[in-house]
């Protein structure tokens, strides 16, 4: 008789050979499905050449339409090159993933179609399912990034905005709607490397042509959040969940607002929402889809996801630091600076500087003393007296005159440049009073319009008053300005019983620099309102080359814009936009909300946030400012509750310090586990700290595919730039401010006590930190953070 150990041997040499049988046949299932979706994409790749070669044609066809030489031909011309152009350019993206996703529907209650092709219930039909619980597929469609029709007008490929696809990301098995199974593609180029299937209705057995319907992979989502991290953002498309889909596909009549924790795809979101409400109103939105980033490193990170989606040219992503166009933040405040000049009270500072300006005061100060309040003596730039001939004879105004008329100017509330006009008209007024010729034709009033016509003119025409008028009152510029509030003398004349003292020597302090940070912007853009700017003459418009071959210049020196020219026109002068989506809205500071404000008071806005991560000290203060930017619109509110970013145990670990920054906020819950805890390290005594951060990035390197972030209090950016030189790309070094809507597959969190004691908004700051890592987060703790035995800091203790 066999042995127990070899009968034990034979029943695992059977399981492994029944494994091995399962495995072969999985594998084979796979691999044919594979080569079913395979074949598919052949035929969309087929049919996009096609389309392809007829843009083309109608590019050829247009170039000969501009040669019949008449005004209609040419505008023609240009219209459909414009049109074909962009056709072209779509066709021609390469994408990763082309083709993302499929669905096999049950029959639908009705047969009606729509203009993509598919079938438009969203319920299946009665006898769908019959008593046996087996069906029949009554439909397959494929979803991709833009939709593709066969020489029949039968979908290949639905784009994943249109109605059609939304049951791909909406269907769940405890609302299946007409889904049976769900697939996600992942291809690269034009081969398709892999499949994962969903089952929406496990119960029911579906045939399809026949055959039994396949199922292949463990689910699509996991396997989605499983890939290394890059330094760019990948769209989700291909893996948007329910309430994700709810949020893009949300009506756009108002404001809608989406809160969200840490890692629930509010960005992506926010993304991929610019991207549909282009698809479905375009001709609503030619004006234009503002995202407004708080960080130049967001706008890197997201900038490659709408081309990916099929859109650009209409959406314009910008930093705050860069809405202001010339401009760009390059530099951070301190926290106490940051705070004065994004505080709401910064208002009507910069609405004294805007009129105090003009008075151009000397910036010498008396003995070497400045003093709070001072008032400034006038600078030798500035003309306290007008004189002029006329009539012959000599008039002036003096100083008091002159700065009773200024104040007659300025008590109004337009802007500082425009009111030029107004004090050139005062300016004549009490010269022409003083001249005596105000009484010389009391009972003949066109002679007396007729008199003054001649003085003002005489007037005018002279170059000592013309010169006055430049220095008296010049155009200001908000750089010119803001400069002007570096002198601390001179603002604390601006700021008085607005801000204290040190708060006043601290900003002008600040001011005196050439950088700009990002409040700096903010401030500008204010006084550019403030000041305003004269109406330029238009410039004439350069004549297209083409008729200068044709010889049309000579019929049309001056030929109107095409209506392609006075688009890029625009586009290019753009300062107000249809849709405004505001990413990380809870940073934004009361300065800021006014400069976005501005840029969308025609618009429809969607505002993306999370109390929980704000950074800015007085949240109360900007939801205000924010409330006045939206004005009355009504308001549509979502929450994203689930957390896709961060494993289980490193969510876990964020929310202990959650509680200490807002106590009862609820953390977003964490769809996976991985069994890595969060690890802690601690400096030795004497230990250098660069040592200890740049070994923790080597050992993650080796530990992880993707990315590695190092995230360190603001102070310490450059330092810790330093400590990782030599790394390779895929560790980079970042301040605090800067971690916000990144994420990475590692991250190394450096001094929690730095980074929570850097600003009143410190737990929240740290929080973020906490919560950027996809796969795994070593904390470095130094003497300031206390660690306990295990290396745990005070603050990250329960």
């Amino acid at each position: 008789m066999p042995s127990a150990r070899q009968k034990g041997a034979s029943v695992a040499a059977q399981d492994a050979a029944v494994e091995s049988v399962v495995g072969s046949a999985a594998d084979t299932v796979r691999d044919r499905e594979i080569g079913v979706e395979q074949e598919h994409l052949d035929q969309v790749y087929r049919r996009l050449e096609e389309k392809i070669h007829e843009a083309e044609f109608l590019m050829n066809d247009a170039a000969k339409r501009g040669q019949v030489g008449t005004p209609g031909a040419l505008a023609e011309r240009d219209a459909q090159v414009f049109r074909a152009g962009v056709h072209l350019n779509r066709l021609n993206n390469e994408f990763e993933d082309f083709l993302f996703g499929r669905i096999d529907l049950l029959h639908g209650k009705d047969g009606r179609k729509g203009p993509d092709g598919a079938f438009t219930s969203v319920e299946p039909a009665d006898d769908a399912v019959r008593p046996d619980n087996t069906a029949e597929i009554g439909e397959t469609l494929h979803i991709g990034r833009i939709g593709v029709l066969d020489s029949d007008y039968a979908p290949l490929v639905i784009d994943w905005r249109a109605p059609a696809a939304a049951p791909f990301y909406r269907s769940t098995p405890v609302d299946p709607g007409r889904v049976v199974r769900r697939r996600v593609i992942r291809s690269k180029g034009r081969k398709v490397l892999g499949v994962e299937d969903d089952l929406m209705r496990p119960e029911l057995t579906a045939t399809l042509n026949g055959q039994t319907l396949p199922v292949v992979g463990d689910g699509a989502l996991m396997a989605a959040l499983g890939q290394a991290r890059s330094h760019t953002m990948r769209d989700i498309v291909a893996s948007i969940q329910a309430e994700q889909d709810l949020v893009i596909r949300a009506p756009a009549a108002s404001v809608t607002y989406v809160e969200g924790g840490p890692g629930t795809g509010k960005t992506a979101v926010a993304l991929h929402r610019a991207a549909y409400l282009l698809y479905q109103d375009r001709r609503r939105y030619a004006g234009g889809i503002l995202i407004v980033s708080p960080t130049p490193l967001l706008v890197a990170y997201t900038e490659g996801v709408l081309p990916s989606l099929g859109e650009e040219g209409q959406v314009a992503i910008r930093a705050v630091g860069s809405l202001v166009d010339g401009v760009e933040a390059t530099v951070y405040d301190e926290p106490a600076v940051a705070r004065v000049k994004g505080s709401s009270r910064m208002l009507k500072v910069l609405r004294n500087a805007a009129r105090g300006a003009l008075e151009m005061p000397d910036t010498t100060p008396r003995n070497g003393q400045l003093s709070f309040g001072e008032e400034p003596a006038a600078a030798p730039g500035t003309p306290s007296q007008l004189r002029v001939v006329a009539f012959g004879r000599r008039l002036e105004l003096e100083a008091d005159e002159l700065r009773r008329i200024r104040h007659n100017v300025l008590g109004g509330s337009a802007p500082v440049n425009l009111l030029r006009p107004r004090a050139r008209r005062l300016l004549l007024d009490a010269l022409y009073a003083k001249s005596g010729a105000a009484g010389r034709h009391p009972g003949d009033p066109e002679l007396a319009a007729e008199l003054r016509s001649s003085f003002d003119e005489d007037v005018t025409g002279e170059d000592s008053f013309i010169a006055f008028l430049d220095a008296w009152w010049p155009e200001l510029t908000p750089r010119a300005v803001l400069a002007a509030m570096g002198d601390e003398r001179r603002l604390g004349r601006w700021a008085r019983r607005v801000l204290n003292p040190g708060e006043v020597r601290r900003l002008a302090r600040s001011l005196r620099r050439d950088a700009l940070s990002v409040h700096d912007v903010a401030l500008l853009d204010e006084l550019s309102t403030l000041l305003g700017t004269p109406a330029r003459p238009r410039k004439r418009r350069e004549l297209d080359p083409l008729d200068q071959l044709t010889g049309l210049e000579e019929l049309m020196p001056q030929r109107e814009e095409t209506q392609r020219e006075r688009a890029e026109r625009l586009a290019a002068e753009r300062t107000e936009y249809a849709h405004v989506i505001v990413d990380e809205a809870q940073d934004l500071t009361p300065m800021q909300w006014r400069m976005v404000g501005r840029r969308g008071r025609h618009a429809t806005w969607t505002v993306v946030g999370d109390p929980a991560q704000s950074s800015w000290s007085s949240p109360e203060e900007a939801a205000e400012a924010r409330d006045e930017a939206l004005g009355s619109r009504p308001r549509r509110r979502f929450e994203l509750t689930v957390n896709y970013r961060n494993p289980a145990e490193i969510a876990e670990l964020a929310a202990t310090v959650l509680h200490l920054a807002m106590p009862g906020m609820r953390s977003p819950s964490a769809v996976r586990s991985t069994g890595v805890r969060p690890r802690f390290a601690v400096l030795p005594d004497g230990g250098d700290l660069a040592d200890a951060v740049r070994a923790e990035a080597e050992r993650l390197l080796e530990q992880v595919d993707g990315t590695v972030g190092v995230v360190v209090a603001m102070n310490r950016r450059e330092q810790a730039a330093r400590w990782l030189a030599g790394l390779g790309e895929r560790v980079v070094a970042l301040g605090s401010l800067e971690a916000k809507g990144l994420e990475y597959d590692a991250t190394v969190v450096v001094s929690p006590a730095e980074i929570a004691d850097e600003s009143p908004a410190g737990l929240r700051v740290l929080y973020v930190a906490l919560t950027r890592a996809t796969q795994q987060l070593t904390v470095v703790s130094g003497r300031r953070d206390q660690p306990d035995a295990q290396g745990v800091p005070e603050l990250l203790r329960d």
